[in-house]
């Protein structure tokens, strides 16, 4: 139970200084950005897709008694495609021989080599978007059944079943036919989603939407959310734009879709309000809209496929959607969690004060402090995930989604709706954090107990 409501779940943060008084242009992707889903789509999709491996690439029908199990994955791990890197943990009673691994938890590896900027690459497959918390599930799912029952598999091979299967399932349309047939259950939030968009446009924003869902998809639910004349809230609706080429590729032109999402054939020169148009590149987008630089504000969930290209090559400011956030904080906030971390500082504190104490009965209470220590890294850890840990933190190190994160966003929160706690000129301004050199001169062990850190004076000699 929160005890300590030290951190706002419903807050926006910052990681760059951004006032939404210079913003001109809102821009939004629309899955898990304007339209947040329920757990059960994940269920949805790894039943079909485990389905799909068992009846068209003809994998053992004992897979069929494995079942999603949410909370298992964390976005932002990593899959060694070349081998199975093997960790052993006891879950419901089964043993998963996981191949999923925390990069952060291999710093040594340099990671450029394995995997290219969109988490493609040779040997590292990178899990950043939340459409990607099934997969890794199905993954860990198969490899436990074929290890299990001694079955020699190929390593690639495997891995490109399963990313087919999951494909199958978004490319094929039948994820967004579940959605359309009962978009209560699976839609969440959607009335504030309205409650956002109206009150920028009141304030004389325009809007823009750049999707790769089709636009059929794309309607009903926000005719769900937003109500039958949604568009009049949008200057331009882009649909299935294939990000992220869409930032980077100059060839595909944009075409037009009629009221009923039937291809046009002619030619492009303009973007036009109310109007559907699909494919196209930012290039394009860029020339006949003249948005540029720091006027625009664009929100997505993926933080390479909607927020990299935008802020590194064509300054807009960049704004993530990470729904883990609030189940996060609201961790962070009881008392349990500050218990735990708030004698784990003290531990640390003592054990670098008290290190240089080497008779036997000290050397025992240092070793007893730092098993001690390590359990209860272990305990707040498994607060968060038991197999995994925080999406934002491994120990007391930033996690490689976490340092994407700060890379590629200018501001992050749980959902759009939480713009709705600001007023539309308000200033973000990032907290300026201690580096570690700096750390001695920041009250940062306050929560401890003391007011400077343990046995400085002592080390002032020290240069």
């Amino acid at each position: 139970t929160p005890v300590l409501d030290l951190l706002n779940p419903a807050a926006i943060y910052a990681n760059n200084e951004i006032s939404l008084g210079d913003v001109e242009i809102y821009g939004f992707d629309y899955d898990y950005t304007l339209a947040q889903y329920s757990n059960l789509l994940h269920s949805m999709i790894f039943n079909t897709a485990r389905d799909i491996l068992i009846e068209q690439f003809k994998y053992p029908e004992g897979l069929g008694k494995y079942d999603y199990i949410p909370g298992f994955a964390i976005r932002g791990l990593h899959y060694d495609v070349q081998k199975v890197s093997c960790t052993k943990f006891s879950l419901l009673g089964l043993v998963f021989h996981c191949v999923l691994v925390l990069v952060e938890m291999l710093s040594h590896i340099p990671l450029y080599q394995m995997s290219d900027f969109y988490g493609k690459g040779p040997s590292l497959k990178q899990f950043m978007d939340i459409f990607s918390l099934p997969e890794m599930t199905l993954l860990s799912s198969v490899i436990d059944y074929f290890i299990t029952h001694g079955i020699e598999f190929d390593q690639v091979h495997l891995y490109k079943d399963i990313s087919d299967a999951i494909r199958d399932v978004h490319v094929k349309g039948v994820m967004y036919k579940w959605i359309e047939k009962d978009m209560e259950q699976y839609i969440l939030h959607g009335d504030e989603i309205y409650a956002v968009l109206n009150r920028l446009v009141n304030h004389k924003k325009k809007l823009f939407l750049i999707t790769n869902s089709p636009f059929s998809f794309v309607d009903k639910g926000m005719k769900h959310m937003v109500g039958k004349n949604w568009r009049d809230l949008f200057d331009m609706v882009i649909v299935q734009a294939d990000k992220p080429n869409f930032f980077t590729d100059r060839r595909k032109p944009f075409r037009k879709l009629d009221d009923n999402g039937s291809l046009q054939w002619d030619k492009i020169n303009q973007l036009e309000k109310g109007k559907i148009y699909k494919e196209g590149n930012l290039f394009d987008f860029l020339r006949l809209t003249g948005w540029r630089g720091s006027k625009v504000l664009y929100f997505g969930d993926h933080l390479y496929s909607d927020l990299a290209d935008l802020m590194l090559r064509h300054g807009w400011r960049t704004g993530a959607i990470v729904p883990e956030l609030e189940t996060e904080i609201r961790i962070i906030n009881t008392e349990q969690y500050m218990h735990s971390l708030t004698w784990q500082q003290a531990l640390t504190g003592l054990l670098e004060r008290m290190q240089m104490y080497q008779d036997a009965e000290s050397k025992q209470v240092l070793l007893e402090w730092m098993k001690e220590r390590q359990e209860i890294r272990s305990l707040t850890k498994n607060l968060f995930n038991p197999q995994f840990g925080s999406i934002f933190r491994t120990f007391h190190n930033p996690t490689y989604f976490s340092r994407r994160l700060v890379r590629f966003s200018d501001i992050y929160m749980a959902s759009i709706s939480c713009l709705l706690n600001y007023d539309v000129n308000f200033t973000f301004y990032p907290r300026r954090t201690p580096l570690q050199h700096e750390a001695p001169l920041w009250m940062d062990q306050l929560c401890t107990g003391c007011m400077k850190t343990p046995f400085l004076e002592e080390m002032v000699h020290i240069r």
